[in-house]
């Protein structure tokens, strides 16, 4: 199964443009003019609005409350620490900001338990943190779990040695690419993978334009058409509106959503719009103050389970 009908999400308790993050996540903004209490207030009124933007859509959204002691801004953001396989597995990443590594909490996994979800095993990659190696995620991993495939545009926080590690341990064929934006006249690397792509059942939102070595473009290129993906390509400037954050989830009636923000919905043209709704309907919320100071979008914000119901 490629998609899920349940997400986890994870509301924040505290919220600011995360300083740690800046320095590779050329996305944030940090000159807001407004306190953390004020920036919390507007986080959290986005997310509460998300989450019940999703469930109105019959999508079944666990929440788990951050802790405001732990001090993660970027707690709402739990898919690049976690992620949940159909055979019962959990895997936990390893994290780039030191602040970030707080958000691994075992009170997340035990409400899912409570939820009636089955955890089997943990598989702990977060060790790698000693060596400052990263993996984040599903930030940095898109994986096609139809056919066993796992892409990843290479990153600082996406390691090339631990992603073939994590593809060997979960059985997944790896598609490893470097994806780049212009940062000041200069061609930097892409944060997360999740920014510039998008896998669903049978269609990739991807920014090839992003991918400047030509074979690696057309290696990724070749992977997702001979999978059967319909491809619909992006900008580079609808990558800054996060039209690569998208994610497919399951609504009622079995029905397949793609849900994204609202300024990446905004971003899209009519032509990309429809292709889109060929593959069902849209569901984009605002999330203006979460991309501004958190420099990542709806799709960040969940991470899908997998795991079996007990």
């Amino acid at each position: 199964m490629q998609i899920t009908n349940t997400i986890l999400m994870v509301r924040p308790a505290t919220f600011r443009s995360n300083e740690e993050t800046a320095v590779n996540n050329y996305y944030q903004k940090s000159n807001i003019d407004l306190s953390d209490a004020e920036l919390l207030e507007k986080a959290q009124a986005e997310f509460d609005a998300f989450v019940d933007k999703l469930r109105s859509h019959g999508v079944n959204v666990v929440v788990v409350n951050a802790v405001e002691a732990d001090d993660t801004p970027d707690a709402h953001f739990p898919n690049n620490w976690i992620s949940f396989h159909a055979n019962g597995t959990t895997a936990l990443y390893p994290m780039f900001a030191e602040n970030r590594r707080r958000e691994r909490r075992e009170a997340v996994l035990e409400t899912l338990e409570e939820n009636g979800f089955t955890i089997e095993n943990v598989v702990d990659y977060s060790s790698a943190e000693a060596e400052n190696l990263f993996l984040e995620g599903t930030g940095s991993i898109l994986m096609d779990r139809v056919n066993k495939k796992a892409y990843c545009a290479l990153s600082p926080r996406a390691d090339e040695e631990l992603f073939i590690e994590f593809c060997e341990d979960f059985e997944y064929t790896p598609v490893i690419f470097t994806a780049n934006q212009t940062v000041n006249g200069e061609r930097m690397a892409i944060y997360h993978t999740n920014v510039m792509m998008a896998l669903g059942e049978d269609l990739a939102v991807i920014c090839l334009d992003s991918i400047d070595d030509k074979k690696e473009r057309k290696n990724v290129v070749n992977h997702l058409k001979e999978d059967g993906k319909e491809i619909v390509a992006i900008t580079e400037e609808q990558v800054t509106h996060f039209a690569g954050n998208m994610l497919q989830v399951i609504g009622a009636d079995n029905q397949a959503h793609m849900v994204m923000s609202a300024d990446a919905y905004q971003s899209l043209t009519p032509s990309q719009l429809k292709t889109l709704e060929k593959h069902g309907p849209i569901i984009h919320s605002d999330l203006h103050w979460i991309e501004t100071c958190g420099g990542g979008s709806a799709r960040c914000m969940m991470a899908e389970v997998f795991l079996p119901k007990n």
